[in-house]
């Protein structure tokens, strides 16, 4: 049986679009799973730490020259890349903020895109020097804009710095089975939005049969 590790990134735990899908998509993958193994990762309302110097000079150590100042700094990074790599299906529920990412995704990001951990480096490959360590994995990525037209070909394609680069980061990290269900227009006309919304439950559903 597939491991699911489910990520909410939305500030609101009341009236979140994101965190809707993703109990669509936990109370769907329960009904089909006798015993199911669920992992939660909040970071929505969590402390998720910046990375400081300490923790780029201690990354940048081999592990076995470390020090246990070292280890304690990389601590969370640690555990939030454990859980990444246990994972068969990841969910990741996150709204559009300011065209892009919530902050604290972005933090979590910079804790867990890790040379040697997540991905390596070939210098001499100027073609394509970076390969993802993260193999095997299945990514859903459940969304929630408050405009419409985001995806490529669309009116505001060029504005939408959240899926495009949170697709950069998991390809990097060898994530390519991506599959995207979104929620747009959330500040829009509210009888658009149910019926977006619909959809979207739909899809999450018609994915998780995919997947399952």
């Amino acid at each position: 049986m597939k491991k699911v590790l489910v990520i909410n990134a939305s500030a609101r735990r009341q009236h979140s679009h994101s965190r809707k899908l993703t109990e669509v998509f936990t109370g769907e993958w329960i009904r089909l799973h006798s015993d199911p193994e669920i992992r939660h990762r909040e970071l929505g309302d969590a402390n998720v730490p910046h990375i400081s110097e300490a923790w780029i000079l201690a990354n940048g150590k081999p592990e076995t020259s470390r020090t246990d100042e070292d280890h304690e700094v990389l601590a969370t990074s640690d555990t939030y890349i454990a859980e990444l790599k246990n994972a068969d299906l990841i969910v990741l529920g996150t709204p559009m903020y300011n065209w892009s990412i919530p902050s604290t995704l972005k933090a979590y990001i910079d804790q867990i895109l890790r040379l040697n951990e997540t991905f390596k480096i070939d210098p001499g490959n100027r073609q394509q020097p970076y390969t993802g360590l993260l193999e095997n994995k299945t990514m859903l990525l459940l969304v929630a804009r408050g405009s419409q037209g985001y995806e490529t070909g669309e009116p505001n394609s060029h504005l939408n710095f959240q899926t495009t680069y949170l697709r950069t980061v998991l390809n990097m990290m060898g994530i390519h089975n991506i599959h995207v269900v979104d929620v747009s227009g959330t500040s829009l006309d509210k009888g658009a939005l149910e019926k977006t919304i619909e959809q979207a439950h739909r899809q999450v559903k018609a994915v998780i049969e995919m997947v399952k």
